[in-house]
C-alpha cells in the first residue's frame, strides 16, 4: 500500500492577468527579498512573485511578501494634507504649500523662542536611503535641531553600538553565504522561521546539505528552537553570563586563537581577567544553563573550524543589550571567527532599511558613518552640503528615547514623525499620548491618515507608501537593493523625498543649499559622499543594483561587484586596525518576578504581522491569523489559575494592564507568558523600558506580571474590540 500523495499539488494563487511584471524589494523586514509585483491593464497591482536570480531569496517569499501588493488597496490612506488649529479642532484638508508654510512657520517658531534644539524628529527604518539622505541634509545643514532620532532605536541601536565598541563602526561584518559555510551556529533571541523567515530558508537549505549543528538560545520553546539540535532555555536577562562563561571555557581549555588574537585584537589580559570569573559553575545558577551543558557549547562552538553567531531582539532589547552584542563579538574574535567564510557575527536588522538609516541619515552623525564628534567629518559634511561647519553639534543629541522624557520635562516643544507610531511602539503607551499631548507642535508623516500619532497632530502629511516611488533599501547583509515605482500614490500623498525637499524651501536659510529632487540625483550625492568609506557606494548605481539583483558595500572601483564580508583583512575601524576584547561584567538591574508579579514577560514578533499592524492588520489575508491580542500561557499555569483556553486575561504590571487572550502551549515556562508587540494598547502598556546605557535602546523582554482572572468575558471582549479595528 502507497502512502501519500501520488502527485504534488502544491499551493498556488489564483492566475491574474498581468501586463507587465516590475522589480522591486520586500518593504517589510530586513531580509531584502526581491519581487516582481504584476500590474494589470489598468495599472493596478495585482500579485506578486519572488525573483528567483535573487541570491537573496531565490525565488522564496514569506507571507507578508507574497500579499505586499495588496497596500496600495489598504484603506485609510492619507490622501490630502490636513491641519487643525488646535486639538480642540477637527482637521481641516488644505494645500500642501499651507501645510508646508505652516510648518516651517511653527519649527522657526519653537526653536526662536525655546532654542534650536526644542525641535525634535523622530523618523523610521523604512524609508529610501535617498530620502534619508535627503531628511539628514534638511536636519542638520537647515533646521538644525540636534535632538533628531530614528525609531531603530527601538530595534538595532545595541547592535549598532556593540559594533561600534568592539570594532570601530557601525556594519554587519557577515553576511547570508555564511551559512553555507559554517561550522556551527549560535543563535541568540532570536526566532528566525517567524522573524525572518526567508533567512531562515536560507539556514535550513545550507543545514540539510551539512548538518552542522544549531544551538538556539532562547528563554521561549521558539519554532526555531524546536528545529534546533540544542535549545538552552536561559533565565531572562542574563545572556552575558552565559556568553562570559562560554569564553572562560574556550580559553581555560585553550581552545581560543591565539595567533589571531595577538595579531588583530587589543585588551586580551584585562578580558581575559573577567571571564576567569565567571566559570560554567559560577554561571549555572544565575542563567539557568547546567555547568555541563555550558562547557559543551563552548566546546562545540571553538573548535566548529568556523562559527558563526546571529541574533535580534532578545539580545538588542534589553538592559544590557550594547554589552550582549560585546559579548558576541568578544567570542568571536577570541575564536577568529570574523572575516572569514562561515565566521562572523552578525545581526539579523529588524525594519527593510534600519541600515540605510544608520549609513546616510545622519541620524547619529553624518553621512557614511561620520561623527558629528568628529572635526575632519564636520568639516567634509559643511563643504560637501555648503554650510558653515560651526552649525554643526560636536556630539549626537537625544535619541528617541530620552526625546520622550525631554517633552515631560518641558525641553521639548516641537516632534516631527515620520513613519512612526511610538503611540504603539513605546514602552508606556498611555504615557506617551499624554506627552503627545503636552506639545506646542505635533506633525505625523505618514502613508496612513489612521496612524493612532495622528489624533495629537497639528499637521498631517499623506506620504506615498513603499512600491509608489523609487529609491534603495539596504538589508541585513549590507546588500543595497531597489524599489522601482510600481503604481501612482493616491490623492495628494506625496514622496517622503519630495516633501523633504520642498520643506527645505520654506526655509531661508536653505537657499544656498541644494537638495536634489530625483531619487537619482540624491543617490549620485550619495555615491559620492561615501567614497573611501566603509559604506562606499561609489561603484553602484540604480541600474546596475537592479541588474545585480542587489549588491553589498562597500562597492567601488577596486571591489565594483561589492564585498560579501567586512574585516577579511583582520583590519578594523579603530586607529590601529585592531578590534577590541573588552570585559564585561554582569550587573542585574532587571525587573525580576517576585511574590506581587510571579511572571517573567516576553514579547516579540509574529510572522504574519509587522511592528504596529498599520499595514498588516489592514491585509486580509495576514490579519485574519491573529487579529486579537494574545498570550502564550504554560497549561499547568493556566490550571492552576483556573485559567481556561480562549479566555480573556488580565495581564497587570507595575505600570499598567491589558487584557489578551489565553493561548495555553508549552512554548512557554509555567513562570513565563509571551505576548506578541503588534497591538494597539495592549503590550507596550506593561514593559518597563529600562534604557541600556550605551545604547538608549529600551528592555522589551524584561518585565514582571501578574495574571487576573476576568469574571465577565463579554464586557471584556468588547472592551478588546473597541480598541484598534481594521
Amino acid at each position: 500500500m502507497l502512502f501519500g500523495r501520488l502527485h504534488k499539488n502544491p499551493i498556488q494563487l489564483p492566475v491574474k492577468p498581468v501586463e507587465k511584471w516590475v522589480y522591486t524589494t520586500c518593504g517589510y523586514c530586513s531580509t531584502g527579498c526581491s519581487i516582481e509585483v504584476g500590474v494589470n491593464k489598468a495599472g493596478k497591482a495585482v500579485t506578486a512573485r519572488g525573483v528567483e536570480t535573487a541570491d537573496v531569496n531565490r525565488g522564496k517569499l514569506c507571507l507578508k511578501g507574497i500579499y505586499e501588493f495588496e497596500v496600495f488597496e489598504s484603506k485609510n490612506r492619507g490622501v490630502v494634507p490636513l491641519l487643525r488649529k488646535d486639538r480642540s479642532d477637527g482637521f481641516q484638508e488644505t494645500s500642501w504649500d499651507e501645510a508646508l508654510k505652516k510648518t516651517a512657520s511653527e519649527i522657526s517658531r519653537v526653536q526662536a523662542i525655546y532654542g534650536r534644539d526644542s525641535f525634535a524628529i523622530v523618523s523610521t527604518g523604512q524609508i529610501y536611503t535617498e530620502e534619508f539622505y535627503t531628511l539628514g541634509k534638511l536636519v542638520r545643514a537647515v533646521i538644525g535641531t540636534n535632538n533628531y532620532d530614528g525609531n531603530t532605536t527601538l530595534c538595532m541601536a545595541s547592535a549598532v553600538s556593540g559594533y561600534k565598541r568592539s570594532f570601530g563602526s557601525d556594519g554587519p561584518p557577515g553576511c547570508y553565504d555564511d551559512f553555507e559555510h559554517t561550522g556551527c551556529l549560535l543563535a541568540i533571541g532570536s526566532n528566525l522561521p517567524e522573524q525572518h523567515p526567508i533567512i531562515y530558508y536560507r539556514l535550513k537549505e545550507a543545514y540539510d546539505r551539512r548538518k552542522f549543528p544549531v544551538i538556539v538560545v532562547d528563554p521561549r520553546v521558539t519554532m526555531f528552537a524546536q528545529l534546533a539540535d540544542i535549545h538552552l532555555p536561559i533565565t531572562p536577562g542574563t545572556d552575558l553570563v552565559l556568553l562570559n562563561a562560554m569564553a572562560h571555557v574556550i580559553i581555560k581549555e585553550g581552545l581560543e586563537d591565539r595567533n589571531y588574537i595577538q595579531t588583530h585584537t587589543n585588551g586580551f589580559e584585562a578580558f581575559n581577567a573577567l571571564v576567569d570569573q565567571y566559570s560554567p559553575e559560577v554561571a549555572e545558577p544565575i542563567c539557568g544553563i547546567s555547568a555541563r551543558m555550558i562547557r559543551k557549547v563552548a566546546r562545540i562552538y571553538a573548535e566548529a573550524g568556523a562559527a558563526m553567531t546571529i541574533w535580534t531582539m532578545g539580545i538588542n532589547q534589553s538592559t544590557h543589550g550594547s554589552d550582549g552584542v560585546v559579548a558576541i563579538n568578544n567570542l568571536n574574535l577570541i575564536t577568529g571567527n570574523i572575516g572569514k567564510p562561515g565566521g562572523t557575527s552578525l545581526s539579523i536588522t529588524g525594519q527593510c532599511n534600519a541600515m540605510g538609516t544608520r549609513e546616510f541619515s545622519s541620524c547619529s552623525g553624518l553621512p557614511g558613518y561620520r561623527l558629528l564628534e568628529n572635526a575632519e567629518d564636520r568639516a567634509f559634511a559643511a563643504d560637501f552640503w555648503g554650510v558653515d561647519a560651526q552649525h554643526f553639534p560636536e556630539k549626537r543629541g537625544l535619541t528617541e528615547t530620552d526625546i520622550f522624557p525631554a517633552i515631560e520635562r518641558g525641553e521639548i516643544k516641537g516632534l516631527w514623525l515620520i513613519a512612526t507610531n511610538p503611540m504603539t511602539s513605546m514602552p508606556n503607551s498611555p504615557k506617551i499620548r499624554k506627552l503627545l499631548e503636552q506639545l506646542e507642535f505635533l506633525v505625523v508623516q505618514d502613508a496612513y491618515a489612521d496612524v493612532e500619532t495622528a489624533e495629537s497632530a497639528h499637521v498631517y502629511f499623506p506620504a506615498a507608501l513603499w512600491g509608489e516611488k523609487t529609491g534603495v533599501f539596504t538589508n541585513t547583509e549590507r546588500r543595497v537593493n531597489i524599489v522601482r515605482k510600481v503604481v501612482e500614490p493616491p490623492g495628494q500623498a506625496k514622496t517622503d523625498l519630495w516633501i523633504f525637499s520642498q520643506l527645505a524651501k520654506q526655509f531661508e536659510r536653505a537657499k544656498n543649499i541644494h537638495f536634489s529632487e530625483t531619487p537619482e540625483a540624491v543617490f549620485d550625492e550619495i555615491r559620492e559622499a561615501s567614497k573611501g568609506r566603509l559604506c562606499d557606494y561609489s561603484g553602484m548605481t540604480h541600474d546596475k543594483i537592479e541588474a545585480s539583483r542587489g549588491i553589498q558595500w562597500p562597492c567601488n572601483a577596486s571591489q565594483p561587484q561589492g564585498s560579501p564580508r567586512l574585516y577579511a583583512d583582520g583590519r578594523f575601524q579603530f586607529e590601529d586596525g585592531k578590534a577590541k576584547l573588552i570585559p564585561l561584567p554582569f550587573v542585574d538591574n532587571n525587573e525580576v518576578p517576585d511574590e506581587s508579579y510571579p511572571f517573567w514577560l516576553n514579547t516579540g514578533r509574529l510572522v504574519e504581522h509587522w511592528h504596529t499592524r498599520t499595514k498588516t492588520g489592514k491585509i486580509g489575508n495576514l490579519n485574519k491569523f491573529s487579529p486579537t491580542p494574545f498570550m502564550e500561557i504554560n497549561p499547568r499555569t493556566a490550571a492552576r489559575l483556573g485559567i481556561q483556553a480562549m479566555e480573556i486575561v488580565r495581564v497587570v504590571s507595575r505600570r499598567d494592564s491589558a487584557l489578551v487572550l489565553a493561548q495555553l502551549t508549552e512554548r512557554v515556562a509555567e513562570d513565563a507568558i509571551f505576548i506578541p508587540m503588534h497591538y494597539y494598547n495592549c503590550v507596550n502598556r506593561l514593559v518597563l523600558g529600562l534604557l541600556d546605557p550605551y545604547s538608549r535602546q529600551p528592555a522589551y523582554k524584561q518585565s514582571a506580571v501578574r495574571l487576573e482572572r476576568v469574571v465577565d468575558q463579554k464586557t471584556a471582549a468588547e472592551s478588546i474590540l473597541s480598541e484598534r479595528t481594521y
